[in-house]
């Protein structure tokens, strides 16, 4: 659910064993990245997120504009940009070859949400609320869906045999994907006030069974 993806952060789990240490250059790469992501926070708590500008955001983690637009193509993508996607892929493909594919499903995404893609809970209820609230980063969401769908249907054909590109891998993806940003959307809607893994819980459940009647 991002719009531009980037390696594993600091504030991200860590990669998987075996695989070598993180270079000087990526390193440095990765806290100009975690610099210009905590400056626009900061300005957009400070004086909202249309006042805010790529310039103040450059200035404010003392990096040039051009960094800034090297890194992030838009002001909307630094919002965006999260961990969820090389999560989910990751621990999907990790999962035993044998479980049912849609306990896999919800064991890896109560794991993204019981680990927290961000861990200061602040940031992390802020980037929801433009996520609801500004139309231009509403909108690059949307522009973003189909990476985050092409990633689960790779997952989804290794561990089903099916075609990635097959209409079933598809629809079954990006029902998932529009599932999931609807969750994360209606939890910030609500103010926060619901406890996303229970949504999450009931939006799998949805995209299981089916939509039942209410009872009254």
């Amino acid at each position: 659910m991002t719009a531009a993806h980037s390696p594993a952060s600091p504030a991200a789990p860590a990669p998987p064993a075996g695989r070598p240490p993180l270079g000087l250059r990526e390193r440095k790469k990765i806290r100009t990245r975690e610099a210009i992501r905590a400056a626009t926070y900061a300005l957009v708590r400070e004086q909202g997120y249309d006042a805010t500008t790529i310039e103040q955001i450059a200035e404010r983690a003392e990096v040039s504009p051009s960094t800034v637009c090297r890194y992030f193509p838009t002001k909307e993508d630094i919002v965006l940009t999260d961990e969820w996607d090389p999560l989910l892929a990751r621990e999907l493909r990790a999962r035993p070859a044998d479980e049912p594919w849609t306990r896999s499903v919800r064991h890896v995404l109560h794991t993204a949400v019981g680990r927290g893609v961000d861990p200061d809970a602040e940031v992390s209820r802020l980037r929801t609320r433009l996520m609801a609230e500004v139309p231009a980063v509403r909108s690059r969401m949307m522009e973003s869906m189909s990476v985050t769908g092409h990633l689960l249907c790779t997952a989804a054909a290794e561990r089903t045999g099916r075609d990635p590109e097959s209409l079933e891998v598809r629809a079954w993806a990006m029902s998932l994907v529009g599932a999931l940003t609807e969750t994360v959307l209606f939890w910030a809607e609500r103010g926060h006030r619901d406890d996303l893994a229970d949504l999450v819980d009931r939006t799998l459940t949805v995209l299981e069974h089916g939509l039942p009647p209410e009872n009254r």
